[in-house]
Formats: C-alpha cells, structure tokens, sequence
C-alpha cells in the first residue's frame, strides 16, 4: 500500500508499533489474506504511480471518478468536514452557528473554504491543519474546519488542551463524504478479497478498534 510517511494518525514511518490507523487497516486486510503488508511511503499521493503500490487507503468512495484507473472496495468509514473548536466556545456547535467576524480556519482552496466562503463566514486559509490546531490552541481562531481524524487524535492526546470537535458534517451533505480502498491495476477477484475481509473487520469490531486507538469514532457507513 502506498501511505505519507509524515500525517498521523493516518500514517507514519517514524513508529512501527503505532504507525497510523491506515497502515494497521491494511496490517490487517493483508494478514487476513494471508500475505504481508509492504508500504511504500510517498508524499504527494499523485506518486503511486511511481512506486507502483496496490492499495490506497481513505479514497473517496466516488467510482465514476476513478474509472479507468482505482477500483474501489465497499466503503469502510463515513467522514467528512468536522468543526474543532476553542476555549469557551460553548454557544457553537456548527458552522452555522458563527456570528460575524468570529474567524474559521480552513484548508486552503479546500471544499470547505468555497462552500463556507460562500455563505460570509469570516474564514482564514491556511495550508497546514496543525497550523490551525496551533491558533485554536493561542485563541486567534474560534473554530477551524479540519478532518476528523486529525482533530480527533489532536484531542485524544491533549486532553487537557480546552479544545473540542463536533462532526458538523453531521448537518452538512455537502461535507460528507464515504472512504473506500482503491486498488490500481487490480482485477475483480482481488476485489472480492478484498472486500469480503474489509466485511469481517467491520462485522467483528476490529475497524472500531483500530480507529480508537488513534481517538477517532469509527462511522459504519
């Protein structure tokens, strides 16, 4: 599988016990087949190609998009936009809720930035989620709209940091997506493998577990 050597808790090649919950995901669908998990570590994601991987984890389940080029296994996991928060923010619990000049930190030509651009929030771009965690943290943002995952881990091992995340995309389809694994130059009995051990790990609890580890609520599509 290919996974970015430097992004928890999605992946890392820095700590083999705790490598990410991609990485153990895939851990567990290669021991499960009876092979053995290789990850090629690559930054951007554009570079399977080059190391000719068969996994990408976290795909956005959207199959006319990938046609030609990823299959796609059944969907693992529904995420999307979620809204983490700072001190005293008791009063917000969705990107509805900003009043006026109260700043939204969000990724840089990101989906969120157009769609909550769109509706006048005060939004400030940013090209790093763990720089917007850092403002959250100083006070000079009231909210950012970041990953779950990213802000979730942040939470779980800074529990006394003050902040708090809400899945506002709960509220938001246009924020909300499924994540499948898309496999290049697969074939479909590869992805019948595939997906009849993603059924088992989901049935027996073993994606919940996983997730958990890292701090993040695993949501059953």
């Amino acid at each position: 599988m290919c996974a970015n050597p430097d992004a928890m808790p999605h992946s890392t090649s820095k700590d083999s016990t705790n490598p990410g919950y991609q990485v153990e995901i895939g851990r567990a669908i290669a021991e499960s087949l009876g092979l053995k998990l290789n990850v090629e570590w690559i930054f951007p994601r554009r570079r399977a190609n080059v190391v000719n991987c068969d996994m990408m984890m976290d795909t956005v389940n959207d199959p006319p998009v990938y046609e030609g080029r990823l299959l796609l296994s059944v969907p693992y996991h529904m995420t999307g936009i979620a809204l983490g928060l700072a001190r005293n923010t008791e009063g917000i619990n969705s990107f509805r809720d900003f009043k006026k000049g109260q700043k939204l930190g969000v990724m840089v030509g990101s989906l969120s930035s157009v769609v909550l651009g769109k509706r006048g929030v005060s939004i400030s771009p940013y090209a790093f989620q763990s720089d917007m965690i850092e403002d959250l943290m100083k006070g000079e943002l009231v909210g950012a709209a970041l990953s779950p995952a990213t802000m979730g881990y942040y939470v779980s091992q800074h529990p006394d940091a003050g902040l708090r995340m809400v899945n506002a995309y709960d509220n938001e389809p246009e924020l909300a997506w499924t994540v499948a694994i898309g496999l290049r130059k697969s074939d479909p009995a590869l992805l019948a493998e595939i997906n009849k051990s993603l059924s088992g790990l989901l049935a027996d609890g073993s994606l919940t577990k996983i997730f958990a580890k890292y701090g993040i609520e695993h949501r059953i599509p």
